[in-house]
């Protein structure tokens, strides 16, 4: 094992930003890939207007890296309320893009963009290009956009890339070659996760890895992503996209949701994931769980500290593994 042990974190969203924010307060060596399939919003105009790969979740995980003070974090975040062409843009967005257009290229932009804010890591996006991610229902039917997918009242079969060969950034393959721990999630199943990894190369990497794979899985099921489902068929849906069973460790909560944040998410159709245990294990797994939700404001999120915690004592745990 390394000095500071390598550790690579695959996702984006919301949930990938929360656990880089308590694995950063460790000594690991860290470096998050990315999703750039986002196509709504501030990133999704940026894309269309700049034809450049989505800045809004790489944004995101730059802020959560970050070693500055908290108002410069905050400025980065910042998203204007005017009602002109700057409404809804988050300013890092623009600033990144900025980057994007000065050096040239989206992913040395990032890379300048992380030096500028002290990044704690490796920010990289998957792919250095756009990627339009399409998913075909049930039915048989295609939706095209990772924006539309979640509002088409349809159950999602499979996901996919366009264009189909999309070439991954080659520092982000290295450093799954290199990795220690591979965490895959958390964060939405089929629009932040499975994007990185149905990148061929990203996968055939993840795949041929014997570091341990660890999958922190979601709290929350998801209207028009996760309705109803049970945290093995999030492992299933992964294993189903890649052929492949290939995770060590699942992280799962065993803390009971207060009814009062329940009843929030009752507008939203969401439940709180049902940890079949048995299941889980008879997919290969070992799951740890533990009480790793916080109540911030209403929302359940996933304890940062707690759970940067376990994966730190994972990797010591797992030492006889790592390289």
């Amino acid at each position: 094992m390394s000095q500071k042990g390598k550790v690579v974190v695959i996702g984006g969203g919301t949930g990938l930003s929360v656990l880089l924010r308590g694995l950063k307060q460790h000594p690991l060596d860290l470096t998050a890939i990315v999703t750039v399939a986002d196509d709504g919003g501030s990133s999704g105009r940026i894309r269309d207007d700049l034809k450049i790969p989505p800045p809004g979740d790489i944004r995101n995980v730059i802020a959560a890296l970050s070693d500055v003070e908290p108002l410069v974090e905050e400025m980065f975040q910042y998203r204007f309320a005017s009602k002109n062409e700057l409404s809804g843009h988050s300013l890092g967005n623009l600033i990144i893009a900025a980057m994007t257009s000065i050096t040239g290229d989206f992913a040395h932009g990032v890379e300048e963009m992380s030096k500028v804010l002290n990044v704690r890591g490796r920010v990289l996006p998957s792919a250095n290009q756009s990627i339009v991610l399409s998913a075909q229902m049930e039915d048989g039917s295609i939706i095209k956009g990772e924006s539309k997918i979640p509002f088409s009242g349809k159950k999602i079969d499979r996901v996919f890339l366009s264009p189909k060969h999309v070439k991954a950034l080659p520092q982000a393959i290295e450093a799954i070659e290199e990795a220690d721990m591979i965490i895959i999630g958390p964060g939405s199943l089929y629009t932040s996760i499975l994007p990185n990894l149905l990148v061929k190369e990203i996968g055939q990497a993840v795949l041929k890895s014997t570091a341990p794979k660890v999958y922190i899985c979601n709290l929350m099921t998801q209207a028009g992503e996760t309705l109803n489902y049970t945290a093995s068929q999030h492992v299933e849906a992964i294993y189903k996209h890649m052929d492949a069973r290939f995770m060590d460790y699942v992280l799962v909560n065993n803390e009971d949701v207060p009814a009062e944040i329940r009843s929030l998410y009752d507008k939203e159709m969401a439940e709180p994931v049902k940890f079949d245990v048995e299941r889980l294990k008879g997919l290969g797994l070992q799951v740890v769980y533990d009480k790793i939700i916080i109540n911030r404001e209403g929302l359940i999120r996933h304890d940062t500290d707690r759970v940067a915690e376990i994966i730190v004592r994972l990797m010591a745990e797992t030492k006889d593994h790592l390289a």
